[in-house]
């Protein structure tokens, strides 16, 4: 079977379906291989030929008999076959197949790397179901690592797109960097504004000066003022000596006013005559100083709202949005939730030595699903937390602290959440009528016995009143 992926009418990429199954019993190998159509299936018997086929094929996907010769009593052969194709093929979904009893083996081997396990004895539709599941987590990965590291055609510094909105704002940036005309930036906290103003600094011919921000909210009104125009010595008790404000600092650069919504209505007058005639006067000073210097706004508030209230000049506005960019916030930019997360797992996993880290399939799901009010600031956050805090190779939607999102997630339109709440729900409720009685029930489901207990261990459902 071949899956195609398409970014907005740009390069494709083609995967095709290969699995590895390393079992040393024949008979199962046989049954196995006729588990899955459309798929190219591959057999090995021991860890000399497992490695050879994961070199010659390439498999998305293994499955892994942790009993193999010469320890098939045991499981430390299935173990180092683990870590071996974890270091040759570190993106390759690995399914550990073990006994019923052999369940904390399992749980070795997620927490080494593996992405999911099967427990003996073989069900065609459970094992089916399961190495599918890996392949889409596949897939997923794939086609996400392509966005991020070649569909991005941002070639912002600290910007990471792959959305139609947000690369129209990128390319925005690029075509306003270079004229030295006044910008103000618009989005929710967290989206980016500061990343994007220093973006067209160092885009524009002022880069090599330069880049002087401060953030209006942040400064009490009594200081702001001598924070942006400087102040002479003597011009107030504590002014022991001359200070240079951060408009005379960003001479032949740019100034970054961030938060320009929440500055006070004296300090707008003054700003508003520094943007017409260039020129500061230091607090307690007389004289006129010429400044040559770029200005970028941002803000997260309605400015225009704020100017029917009469808290922002009008004036001041048109003067501070020649150029005006809306960034988009993170729950609108169709596909980038993923890519960003992906970037920054990958920096964090280096950062904290935590080897080569990957989502887990439900943090996958999660990252997506998840509204992001805290727009990309909270995702770091986020992200930083679950590197920390995982326990192997993957990083859990527990561990970004997005297991259970209250009121922003979206509705579940995923086939494979909505068949296992289905079948979740029916065992409980199949194991209720049938007072646990584990043969009635599997009955009352059309399922076996030993499928019953496989799909109760799957979900952690209590099979005892």
């Amino acid at each position: 079977m071949n899956r195609t992926f398409n970014d907005h009418n740009k390069a494709k990429v083609i995967v095709n379906k290969r699995l590895l199954i390393i079992e040393d019993d024949p008979g199962l190998q046989s049954q196995m291989r006729w588990c899955f159509e459309d798929t190219e299936v591959f057999v090995a018997d021991d860890r000399e030929s497992a490695i050879s086929q994961l070199r010659r094929v390439e498999p998305q996907v293994v499955t892994l008999d942790l009993g193999l010769p010469p320890d098939p009593g045991g499981s430390s052969e299935g173990f180092a076959i683990l870590q071996e194709i974890l270091t040759l093929s570190p993106m390759t979904k690995i399914i550990v197949v073990t006994g019923r009893e052999e369940r904390e083996n399992a749980v070795k081997a997620i927490g080494l790397g593996a992405c999911d396990f099967y427990q003996k004895p073989l069900d065609a539709d459970i094992l089916s179901f399961v190495v599918n599941r890996a392949f889409r987590l596949y897939e997923l990965e794939h086609e996400n690592r392509e966005l991020s590291e070649n569909k991005s055609t941002s070639r912002l510094k600290g910007v990471i797109a792959s959305s139609p909105s947000m690369l129209e704002v990128c390319r925005t940036v690029e075509k306003i960097a270079p004229a030295d005309v006044t910008t103000l930036i618009l989005g929710e906290t967290g989206t980016g504004k500061e990343v994007l103003a220093r973006a067209v600094h160092d885009l524009s011919p002022r880069r090599d000066h330069n880049f002087a921000a401060i953030n209006c909210a942040a400064i009490p009104e009594n200081l702001l003022e001598s924070e942006l125009f400087g102040y002479e010595k003597g011009a107030f008790t504590g002014a022991t000596q001359m200070k240079k404000g951060k408009i005379e600092l960003a001479n032949g650069g740019t100034l970054f006013l961030d938060e320009i919504g929440d500055m006070p209505m004296p300090l707008q007058a003054k700003m508003l005559r520094f943007l017409q005639e260039r020129v500061v006067e230091r607090v307690g000073g007389t004289k006129e100083i010429p400044v040559d210097v770029r200005v970028v706004c941002a803000t997260h508030r309605d400015v225009r709202q704020l100017i029917v209230e009469g808290s922002f000049r009008e004036d001041l506005y048109y003067r501070v949005s020649e150029i005006t960019i809306e960034v988009p916030p993170l729950r609108a930019r169709q596909g980038d939730a993923l890519v960003i997360g992906q970037a920054l797992l990958k920096s964090f996993s280096k950062q904290h030595d935590k080897g080569t880290l990957t989502f887990s399939e439900d943090a996958a799901q999660a990252i997506q699903n998840y509204e992001w009010p805290g727009n990309v600031r909270e995702m770091i956050n986020k992200v930083k937390r679950g590197t920390i805090m995982s326990e192997g190779k993957r990083v859990t939607a527990s561990d970004l602290e997005l297991g259970h999102v209250e009121g922003g997630a979206k509705e579940v339109f995923n086939l494979r959440q909505v068949r296992e709440d289905a079948e979740k729900a029916a065992i409980k409720q199949a194991l209720e009528s049938c007072e646990y009685n584990m043969s009635k029930a599997a009955r009352l489901l059309g399922v076996t016995r030993p499928t019953l207990y496989s799909l109760t261990d799957k979900y952690n459902i209590t099979t005892a009143q």
